[in-house]
């Protein structure tokens, strides 16, 4: 009866996953370069501990970014997991300031072992965002008592549905793969609009429908130190590929509310994938405490993706930079099997610091973007039994990021600076249940 509950309960939590899936979260400028803001692919086990993962191995956690870990699995244990967040947003751009608050669904994940050795994970995870709105102050057309100002509307984002696989070859030794779906869409508009209304209003749209692959090699291996001490080295390769779909761009003139004129253009084939480097380094001390350290590297300087700053429509490489993100953190564990409740929640802490790949408008400049974050969490347990295994989880994190992005002023050609300081609560669920178990007959 509680295993059938526990399906239900999730089950319908998948289905509202599904239908808010597209919910992005995010209210900011900067979405309106690239394909949109990167998102937060960290799970609640390790949103707290700066988002490390290429090391980490627990049989208890769903580890989708390394494929690899998911052979640590428990024969008898399946899975679930799901995760939200709430965030509020300040964001400064020259004398202007915003506050914005959002919520979304991080993700959603179920893991099983299949197979001796072999472990399966389904799971829906984000990968950009886009949303935003604004415009800028009205100004006076010269010559004229006719004003006009511009306004920016944008949505979107990218999202996938990832199936992978772990299998422990030797006991040390793990190898995994994750294929994806990946799909999603993106709309940006921009608009001159005038207070006199036989002057035609000016509008710019851009748009585009994603649909393509991805696939994600990974690799762990663990090196003994001693009976209480072990070293689990990770490593994820994604190849970079075309994108065999089209971007289009409108002009639009439109007088008195009747469109007057339109144009469209569209690039064939014109974006790509980036190739993908991930390596960690995590160390445990029995079941008490870890620490470990992630580096990631994205190249997105070679890829081609639509260029809106040329006369003639087409997609150009050399629009963005590469990503490098560097992310540390540790967790402590007082005493994991203890009868008091206190001692058996797990305490998270950890950081990060990033060179986001998107410039503003697809412009260079001499300084580049980026963002750092820090974080902090509780695994808190959900059942006071002594059995680690079967005990289901609340992931509690507070997370603090900071970016700066510069951008070139269309009006005075100065460098001027976007600054984003966004705090987030993270709530992740993890459930399990003995699926496989097999009464023996008295």
């Amino acid at each position: 009866m509680v295993k059938a509950f526990k399906t239900a309960v999730f089950s319908a939590l998948a289905l509202v996953s599904i239908n808010v899936y597209a919910q992005n979260g995010v209210n900011s400028p900067y979405s309106r370069s690239g394909f949109g803001l990167m998102a937060d692919r960290s799970m609640g086990f390790n949103k707290g501990m700066g988002g490390i993962a290429q090391g980490y191995r627990d049989g208890q956690s769903i580890n989708t970014a390394n494929p690899a870990a998911l052979s640590a699995c428990d024969s008898l244990t399946a899975l679930f997991d799901i995760g939200v967040s709430l965030q509020n947003g300040n964001y400064k751009m020259g004398g202007l300031q915003q506050n914005a608050k959002n919520s979304s669904l991080d993700y959603f994940a179920f893991h099983f072992r299949a197979y001796k050795g072999l472990g399966v994970a389904v799971s829906m995870l984000p990968v950009t965002n886009i949303g935003y709105n604004f415009t800028s102050n009205s100004e006076t057309v010269e010559g004229t008592d006719v004003t006009s100002s511009y306004k920016f509307t944008g949505n979107g984002g990218l999202h996938q549905i990832q199936l992978g696989i772990g299998w422990q070859v030797i006991k040390p030794l793990s190898i995994g793969a994750n294929l994806s779906y990946l799909y999603g869409d993106y709309s940006h508009t921009e608009s001159i609009p005038f207070s006199s209304s036989s002057a035609s209003t000016i509008t710019k749209s851009y748009s585009a429908d994603i649909s393509t692959y991805s696939l994600d090699l990974g690799v762990q291996y663990t090196q003994k130190l001693s009976d209480n001490d072990r070293m689990t080295f990770g490593f994820t390769y994604s190849p970079g590929h075309n994108i065999n779909n089209e971007a289009s761009k409108t002009i639009s003139s439109i007088k008195s509310s009747s469109q007057t004129n339109s144009e469209t253009k569209t690039i064939p084939d014109a974006f790509q994938l980036p190739d993908a480097f991930a390596i960690g380094l995590t160390y445990y001390n029995s079941y008490k405490f870890l620490a470990g350290a992630d580096f990631e590297l994205q190249k997105w300087s070679n890829v081609k993706f639509p260029n809106n700053n040329l006369n003639e429509f087409q997609s150009t490489t050399g629009q963005f930079n590469d990503r490098m993100k560097i992310s540390a953190g540790l967790a402590w564990t007082p005493d994991m099997f203890a009868t008091s409740y206190r001692k058996k929640i797990t305490y998270k802490l950890g950081g990060f610091y990033a060179q986001s790949y998107a410039n503003v408008e697809g412009i260079k400049l001499s300084d580049k973007p980026y963002e750092f974050g820090l974080s902090a969490g509780m695994s808190l347990p959900l059942a006071n039994g002594n059995s680690y295994g079967a005990t289901p989880k609340l992931n509690i994190s507070l997370q603090w990021v900071h970016s700066d992005i510069p951008y070139l002023n269309a009006t005075t050609n100065i460098q001027n600076k976007l600054t984003e300081n966004y705090m987030k609560i993270c709530l992740g669920l993890t459930m399990s249940d003995r699926w496989f178990y097999k009464w023996k007959a008295k």
